[in-house]
């Protein structure tokens, strides 16, 4: 899987297989900016089952449902890197791209998106980069999630490095939608595209009115 997966980023960086010396020394950078890149997912993830942890305990409910992660495929790199009009290089990856280690939160409430933001970014080795609230502003295909460019430091034997990661935070009705869209949105043979678009749309909305009337319901038994 390594090895396939390595091969598949050296095949888009144009290295040739038969220089052996060069495809060795790329694909060992390239192990190791991932190994980092893993690394740095673990980190936010623990952060994040402590702060589930202590929720559950202290306070009788944990506002996350669910963690999820991944790290970003050597060709969606590559083709983020081409559309950003970016050097196709190892160093470039991490100069360039905020996104290829990626934590999602699936969170019961919509007010529980924002608790877990806050809570992860008022940890004081936790360094908020940039913030992207589809919530309050949906994208135009109704997409809605709250998303957090963050830095992490990562120890390591010989030397701390700083690693940003992407932090999606959703609620489960958000997922579910976002799930399926991406699904037919890499789905090349739908009839009559614009329509099941503006039929997600609907669907959307009709996600964001249920979870706006679930967390109505949830403050109001609270109060009892």
């Amino acid at each position: 899987m390594e090895k396939d997966i390595k091969r598949a980023f050296l095949a888009q960086i144009n290295i040739p297989e038969d220089t052996s010396k060069i495809f060795a020394d790329y694909a060992k950078q390239f192990e190791e900016l991932m190994m980092i890149y893993q690394c740095a997912i673990q980190e936010v993830t623990t952060k994040l089952e402590i702060l589930s942890q202590e929720m559950s305990v202290r306070h009788r409910r944990n506002p996350i449902e669910s963690i999820k992660y991944r790290i970003k495929k050597p060709q969606s790199i590559a083709e983020k890197l081409i559309r950003n009009g970016k050097d196709i290089t190892i160093a470039s990856v991490s100069e360039n791209l905020n996104d290829v280690a990626g934590v999602r939160v699936i969170c019961s409430f919509i007010d529980d998106i924002y608790t877990v933001a806050n809570m992860l970014t008022r940890q004081d080795d936790v360094k908020l980069i940039a913030v992207k609230d589809y919530i309050k502003s949906p994208k135009p295909n109704g997409y809605r999630s709250y998303h957090m460019i963050i830095e992490i430091p990562v120890f390591f034997s010989d030397v701390k490095q700083s690693v940003k990661v992407e932090v999606q935070i959703r609620t489960i009705a958000m997922d579910f939608w976002a799930s399926l869209e991406h699904q037919v949105k890499y789905k090349h043979d739908i009839p009559n595209p614009d329509a099941i678009a503006a039929r997600l749309k609907k669907c959307a909305d009709v996600i964001s009115a249920t979870d706006e009337e679930m967390q109505n319901i949830a403050q109001q038994i609270e109060l009892l």
